[in-house]
């Protein structure tokens, strides 16, 4: 073993420098070979606990070359899955109770989920549980609290784990691709507005360099009916053929940002999707229930939902990840939903930072922390302005909850039945979490209270990935055995109980009413005068909750009329994404580096009135793009 690490100021990353790596590492640490790995360079060793547990080796490696560097146990020393699982059943404290382990053979490493991990996770010897289970197995061996359901990460895995040859042979051509020379030294960058600007649904913007072709989220219209050359990314207006595009990335799940990605696979693209880790699964959840939901007007199927699930390289907050020969991508917390990212891109050599928004929410959430915003430079924001008007400023949380209750408990002392339509991920948890609490607390009447089931399956995902929630959820998460995201007196469905029950409540999706089970349930309530709908987020113009929330009594969802003669109630408040104050004070956090501002996701006149807002009050270049416009950045 070295006294001190190896030096590495000869290393050339132009000639072969994983050849260099692999003469300058310790006889100790048995490396067999080095590989391309997607955006990584990965040490595949037969001692690789030496290098686990010499962890400056590796720090040395990655700050010379400046690449990420993983670790990966060859394969010879791996052993069979059963043995593996009765080493777990052995080794873990009998307290822990393991449920289930999901292997991925492509790259050696284990999920083992556990009834209760604290046995494990508050010893001192936790680093050194996994190092021993690292050579004991050969498999690197992650431990987390398994969910409720697992059905979800089932699913998911069978597809990760019967692609396994095509994903590993996947990610070494992509970090060929990323890992190639530069064609030439000088950065170029400008952008083409796909989708969602100057309008809401379909997020879309491609990034292009001398070297890449990056895009930045791929959604859908939030309104029916429109057909494609208004619902989906103006793909027509950007140039490139499809697989001329690097790269994806996704800022968070919602299917107005992700919805079209798997007609990208369908139509040539066969590239690498990048996201968080929880962004990976809610994305399947959500786009399988548009699927179910509408198969006849999407222009992909479950197939190509599963070749995307195979492509996806998920990346975890705060690492910087090459993407491609000239781009580096930080994904930082949003503060939107679980996994909400902003998408931080380090241009050239240092020529140009971008941070691109998606949707994201600057204040106190009890469901994810705060949005982050010390970012070492950022010269171009592109931001979101959904509620970008001067008059979008919402009553504090804690009003609109006691109006909420109040609304809930005179509806319920009327016996009727209350219907919230809501996006499945995001104010959903938010809302279970508050309304468990109003019942405990005494302040909300008991009754019966359904969750619909693919919120229920989204919960899931907000149990696996605690380290993404707040801090106080997380340790409460962590300590508690009850799912917190299921409480004792709420109840799964997915058909026709609501209607059995008087009074009752139910959280459906979608929430602007355009199709899936909130529209059933419109049609149970909508002729009882004693019963209730509560809408709670945002209505995007053109869509039925948004004719119904003007007044609209009668009105057409998918093909069908229905006259609302049930209550319509509105309450501002609950929300996921920043408010007009919000978002000027975060612009104002980010003033001292930026030089651009360009303003999207929100109808014209709310996107026109915050970038004028900016642009007078912080003297930043400000702009408002169409769908369409190309924007030079370097």
């Amino acid at each position: 073993m070295h006294d001190k690490p190896p030096t590495y100021y000869e290393l050339n990353t132009d000639q072969n420098f994983m050849a260099s790596i692999l003469q300058r590492l310790p006889q100790e640490s048995a490396v067999t070979k080095i590989e391309y790995e997607g955006p990584y360079i990965a040490l595949y060793s037969k001692n690789p606990s030496y290098l686990v547990r010499n962890v400056h080796l590796i720090s040395h490696m990655v700050n010379a070359i400046k690449k990420r560097i993983v670790v990966r146990s060859d394969e010879s020393i791996r052993l069979g899955e059963q043995e593996c699982e009765k080493i777990l059943n052995k080794d873990l404290p009998d307290k822990a109770g393991l449920i289930e382990t999901f292997f991925d053979p492509s790259f050696g490493e284990a999920i083992a989920l556990v009834k209760n991990p604290i046995p494990v996770f508050s010893s001192d010897q936790a680093i050194e549980i996994n190092i021993n289970l690292l050579e004991k197995t050969g498999w690197k061996i992650m431990i987390r609290k398994a969910p409720t359901s697992l059905s979800v990460i089932r699913h998911l895995h069978k597809i990760l784990r019967d692609s396994s040859n095509i994903r590993l042979k996947f990610y070494r051509e992509v970090g060929e691709k990323i890992f190639r020379d530069k064609l030439n030294d000088v950065t170029e960058a400008s952008l083409i507005t796909l989708g969602g600007f100057a309008e809401t649904g379909r997020s879309g913007v491609l990034l292009s360099t001398n070297e890449s072709k990056v895009l930045l989220d791929c959604g859908i219209g939030l309104t029916s009916n429109t057909g494609p050359i208004n619902n989906y990314p103006r793909f027509d207006m950007a140039g490139p053929k499809l697989n001329e595009i690097d790269a994806v990335v996704i800022s968070h799940a919602h299917l107005d940002h992700t919805g079209f990605v798997p007609a990208l696979f369908k139509y040539g693209f066969l590239g690498p999707v990048y996201c968080s880790e929880p962004t990976l699964p809610l994305m399947y959840i959500m786009q399988k229930q548009l699927l179910s939901a509408e198969p006849a007007d999407l222009p992909f199927s479950l197939k190509d939902v599963e070749q995307e699930v195979i492509h996806t390289i998920p990346l975890s907050y705060g690492n910087v990840t090459d993407i491609s020969p000239d781009i580096r991508l930080v994904l930082s917390n949003s503060g939107h939903i679980i996994g909400s990212s902003l998408v931080h891109l380090h241009l050239g050599n240092g020529n140009h930072n971008l941070v691109y928004t998606g949707d994201f929410y600057f204040g106190k959430a009890a469901v994810v922390e705060n949005a982050s915003w010390n970012f070492p430079r950022v010269e171009t924001l592109i931001m979101e302005g959904l509620y970008g008007s001067r008059d979008d400023i919402f009553p504090s949380a804690e009003e609109a909850y006691l109006k909420l209750v109040d609304s809930l408990n005179k509806t319920i002392e009327e016996n009727g039945r209350i219907l919230i339509p809501i996006p499945t991920v995001g104010l959903s948890q938010e809302l279970i979490l508050s309304l468990d609490n109003f019942i405990k607390s005494g302040q909300l009447a008991k009754t019966k209270i359904y969750i619909e089931k693919y919120i229920a399956e989204t919960n899931s995902i907000y149990e696996l990935y605690v380290e993404y929630l707040a801090r106080d959820l997380r340790e409460r998460i962590q300590n508690e055995s009850k799912n917190l995201f299921f409480p004792e007196q709420f109840e799964e469905t997915d058909s026709g109980e609501f209607g059995k029950d008087n009074p009752s409540i139910v959280l459906a999706p979608s929430s602007m009413l355009t199709g899936g089970p909130s529209v059933h349930y419109l049609k149970m309530i909508s002729s009882d005068p004693n019963s209730k709908l509560i809408f709670l987020s945002y209505q995007a113009p053109g869509t039925p909750g948004f004719g119904i929330k003007r007044g609209l009594r009668e009105i057409t969802i998918c093909n069908q009329s229905i006259n609302t003669v049930c209550q319509v109630e509105v309450i501002e408040g609950l929300r996921t994404h920043s408010d007009y104050n919000q978002m000027l004070a975060y612009v104002n956090k980010l003033r001292p580096k930026l030089k651009r501002v360009l303003v999207n996701h929100g109808e014209r006149s709310k996107v026109q009135n915050l970038a004028t807002s900016i642009n007078r009050m912080f003297k930043i270049q400000t702009q408002f793009p169409l769908v369409g416009e190309g924007i030079k950045l370097l």
